[in-house]
Order: C-alpha cells, then structure tokens, then sequence
C-alpha cells in the first residue's frame, strides 16, 4: 500500500482539468424556400395524384374504348369503310367464300377491322393454306391466298374428294376437273397418299401403269394397274420400296404386266406370289411361288 508524507501547513495541489480538444466549426446554410414555391410544389403533386386517379377511373369505366368506337365508327361515316376487297392468289378455289370470309366481321370500319381475325377465317377455308390481310386507306382491303395444290383423289365410304399432299379434302364438286389424278382408296389413304406417290415416283416406268392404291388396315398398300393386275406391298415405308424395287425389275426383263395375270403378292420378304386370271387357261389356276 503506497503514502504520501505532507509536511505541516502544506496544502496538497489538485491536478489541473483536462481541457477537451476544440471541435471544427459546423458551417450551416440556410436555403430560403418561399411560400409560393411549396405553394406551387403542393399543387403540382396534387395535379398529379388526381390525373393518376382520373385515368383509374376512366378505364375502369370503359371511357378509352367507348371513345375510341366512336371515333372509328365516325371515320366509318366519312368515308374510312370497307367498300373493296382486292383478292390476288386464287386460281382453283371459289372466290365467293374468301369474300365472305374477309367481310364476316362486326363492323365494316377500317380502323375497326382485326387483320388478324379475317386472317384466322380466311385460313378455316379448304383451298387456302395461308393468307395475309392489310389495309388500304380509306376504303380497300388487300387480301394475298396461298392456296393448296391438288394432289389425287381420294375415295371414302363411296365419295370422291380432292385432296393435297397433307390430305386435306379440298373439294367435292366438279371432280371431272382432277380425273387425271391418282386414286386413292380407304380409310387412311388421304394422309398417307403422299408417301405412296413419292415411293412410286422412284419407279416411274411402274409409276405411268398405275390407276388406283387401296390403303390396306390402314397399314399397307396394295397397287391396281391400268392393266388390270393388283400388287401386293409389304407393310413399312423400306419393305414397300424394296418390294416395288424388285417387281420393276422383274417387270422390265419378263414382262410381267398385260400377260393375264391376276394379282402379284409381295408381302412375304424375297417372294413373289402370283395368280392368273381365271379366265386364262384352267378355270381356277393354282397360285404359283417365284423367289424374287
């Protein structure tokens, strides 16, 4: 434990104050803001609480639209209304009903016809596979059909109809018009017409003997010559070719087509089944095999 020893009459000093350290001056400015510049201010956020507000309620009320109907239902009145439809593209399909089409809205006003929606409607029409609609001021609309192209004809439950190469019926009326057209048979034939003309074009010297294909369980093909003798066609698009392959080979070195036969069985892989007619030799021939 540390004294102190003080001598009589001695008087203890206290130590002196730490003064605190001296504090940089804050300079502060006043900005004065006049009564009239809040007084502007105030007002002008008010301005624009109220405009936000006022256009709320008008398009809660509809008021945009009903304005706009009656601006372009006067322009209909002055002159901007569907008067024309200049129609470019159509060759086979009827026009009457792509100006129907083009005309089936609520309003004939310009500026209230949706391109889009007579596009839609002019596309629901059988011929045409595309379309485009534009406007031609004041009064004419411009519509462009890309049409469908007739592929072969197409026999259904004892109808004909026209189709393309999607299968697509075209039409059913003036049929005399496409006779030169292949003919397909049976449920199914449509969609798959396509594919059978493409297989048959890689023969083509089979290709110009054809008259008619029977789409056969919806699965294969068996082929009618003008001739009058069927082919038989495996199941499966390679099969198929292989087998047309090896009859037109068959056909071009022995002749086989316009020698009264009946029917060539190519279902069976390397076989050739064949049946005469029956008014050719025997009354009921045999069938008769051949490795092909």
């Amino acid at each position: 434990m540390s004294s102190v020893a003080l001598k009589r009459g001695e008087v203890r000093k206290r130590p002196a104050a730490r003064r605190p350290a001296p504090q940089p001056a804050v300079r502060r400015i006043a900005v004065p803001i006049s009564a009239a510049v809040l007084r502007r201010n105030a007002i002008a956020a008010f301005a624009v609480l109220a405009l936000a507000a006022g256009v709320v309620v008008i398009t809660l009320l509809g008021l945009p639209q009903q304005w706009w109907m009656a601006t372009a239902q006067a322009a209909g009145r002055a002159g901007f209304e569907v008067k024309h439809v200049e129609v470019s593209g159509v060759q086979k399909s009827p026009k009457l009903p792509v100006y129907a089409a083009a005309l089936d809205g609520p309003t004939n006003s310009m500026l209230l016809v949706d391109l889009d929606s007579v596009r839609d409607r002019l596309r629901a029409l059988p011929w045409v596979a595309d379309a485009s609609v534009s406007r031609r001021l004041p009064d004419t609309l411009r519509v462009t059909i890309v049409e469908r192209a007739p592929m072969a004809l197409w026999q259904y439950k004892h109808q004909l109809a026209v189709i393309d190469k999607s299968g697509t019926a075209l039409t059913r009326e003036n049929l005399e018009t496409y006779a030169k057209l292949p003919l397909v048979v049976g449920p199914g034939a449509n969609t798959q017409a396509h594919d059978l003309l493409v297989l048959l074009a890689t023969q083509p010297d089979i290709a110009d003997k054809v008259d008619a294909a029977t789409f056969v369980g919806t699965r294969r093909w068996d082929v009618r010559f003008k001739s009058g003798e069927t082919l038989a066609l495996p199941e499966g698009r390679a099969a198929a070719a292989k087998a047309l392959a090896s009859f037109a080979k068959l056909n071009r070195g022995n002749q086989l087509l316009d020698r009264g036969f009946a029917r060539f069985d190519m279902r069976l892989p390397g076989k050739m089944t064949v049946r005469v007619r029956s008014d050719v030799g025997s009354a009921s021939p045999a069938p008769r095999e051949m490795s092909v």
